[in-house]
């Protein structure tokens, strides 16, 4: 069926897949290969040349991986999409398939801990630069903005400040510079949300998270909106210049707008550099669980968004509870725009803070008898974080504040249990944390 004839339901449990390519098998199969036999020398030459599409060895494809990209592309209404070993991949190489030495990128502040290091440390080291705005403030991004800016950064919804960016106005942005908006929407999921209707041209997902939903795999993807165009600008000459490393041929007069691929020229340079060269490949099993995963994506995320929504409401009102921040709450300062959004649900993601400070949230942590004390999130079961210890600790005092973490701050995933079952055992959890 053409896409727009299926809904998102259905695309979650059929889209980009047919039995009659796969020896009739229902459920897509698991293709545990690390190699592909060719037709004949040809038709070797002319998949390694980039004249054919087809399958040469599973650091680069796999039939599994495709059929996952083929379906996360659908869902997030991108052109199509490439499954990699981590969200820190997809991360990595959505980023350096655009930069290049003296490059930078301007990035909202309120990113995971990982992704901050990665952008202020790691890549300062290959000698790109991040400037990063307050995302309640995009005027700021006007004065960081300059002729090596290659990128506009931001999460869907912060982590762990749960902040929601002005996706309307940071669009105006990024189109006034020509400059690609690359969003990451872990938090959100493509059943939440879709950045590319609110002009974001690359999308990334940690698929560890809400994708796979329960915590057994790790993986990331990177979707393709096909929107933007590369060759408007000199600034991307990886796409389009000439390659050193395929004899002088040129992604974007490939696979670009006028092409017969319609504009997939950032993905295939992701997959046929970024992921040969950095083999940060995902394995077909766990491509296999993130499909799994996906059938029932809409039915958790809506079960996440009612019982975050539910939890956040009750420990706001609880008398040894300070602050709860929850977007699909009215006294979150991003309740409009988690309506504006996200009218299905604001996920599954909330932060809250004890009386009695960090002292008392450590006692909170380690009573918790349902929720898990992870540093996972997205997954089936309730799971309870201290951000300014863990997921950030590397970070100073002062980065962890710009990034919207606190001392004291504990970050809940809320889980797919019953929701009275979670109220009794966070009950339970703050008494013990006052004895």
């Amino acid at each position: 069926m053409a896409k727009k004839q299926l809904n998102f339901e259905t695309l979650c449990l059929h889209g980009g897949y047919n039995s009659y390519d796969h020896n009739n098998a229902g459920s897509v199969p698991i293709y545990q290969s690390s190699a592909y036999t060719y037709d004949n020398a040809e038709h070797a030459a002319d998949l390694f040349a980039l004249n054919d599409f087809g399958y040469i060895y599973s650091r680069i494809n796999n039939p599994t991986q495709g059929i996952l990209e083929n379906r996360i592309a659908l869902l997030e209404k991108g052109k199509a999409s490439l499954a990699l070993s981590s969200g820190h991949a997809a991360e990595h190489i959505a980023l350096t398939n655009i930069l290049e030495k003296g490059d930078n990128i301007v990035s909202s502040s309120h990113l995971y801990g990982g992704t901050y290091n990665l952008f202020k440390v790691t890549f300062k080291k290959i000698g790109i630069e991040s400037r990063f705005f307050h995302p309640d403030n995009l005027d700021e991004i006007d004065g960081l903005i300059d002729e090596k800016t290659k990128a506009i950064y931001v999460e869907t919804i912060g982590n762990p400040s749960l902040s929601i960016v002005d996706f309307d106005e940071l669009s105006k942005k990024a189109e006034k510079y020509n400059i690609p908006l690359v969003v990451d929407n872990t938090f959100a999921t493509p059943y939440l949300f879709n950045p590319i209707d609110f002009g974001a041209s690359i999308v990334v997902h940690s698929m560890t998270k809400y994708i796979g939903g329960h915590g057994t795999s790790i993986g990331g993807v990177i979707v393709d909106s096909g929107n933007y165009d590369w060759g408007k600008t000199d600034k991307y000459p990886g796409i389009t210049k000439e390659s050193e490393g395929y004899h002088g041929l040129c992604f974007y007069d490939r696979f670009g707008p006028d092409s017969k691929f319609d504009n997939i020229s950032f993905i295939v340079k992701a997959r046929v550099e970024g992921l040969r060269d950095y083999g940060s490949c995902i394995s077909p099993f766990n491509a296999f669980l993130f499909l799994q995963g996906l059938e029932t994506l809409s039915l958790r995320m809506e079960k996440h968004s009612s019982n975050a929504l539910a939890l956040a409401g009750y420990l706001e009102k609880h008398s040894k509870v300070i602050n709860v921040n929850y977007p699909g709450l009215k006294s979150s300062k991003y309740f409009d725009r988690a309506k504006k959004y996200f009218p299905k649900g604001a996920s599954g993601m909330f932060t809250f803070e004890l009386d009695g400070g960090r002292e008392n949230g450590k006692r909170f942590i380690e009573n918790v008898k349902v929720a898990l004390h992870e540093t996972n999130l997205g997954d089936s079961r309730t799971i309870v974080t201290h951000p300014s210890s863990t997921t950030h600790q590397q970070m100073s005092d002062e980065e962890q504040i710009e990034c919207g973490v606190g001392q004291s701050l504990i970050r809940v995933s809320v889980g797919l249990e019953n929701v009275e079952d979670l109220k009794e055992d966070f009950d339970q959890a703050i008494d013990k944390a006052f004895l």
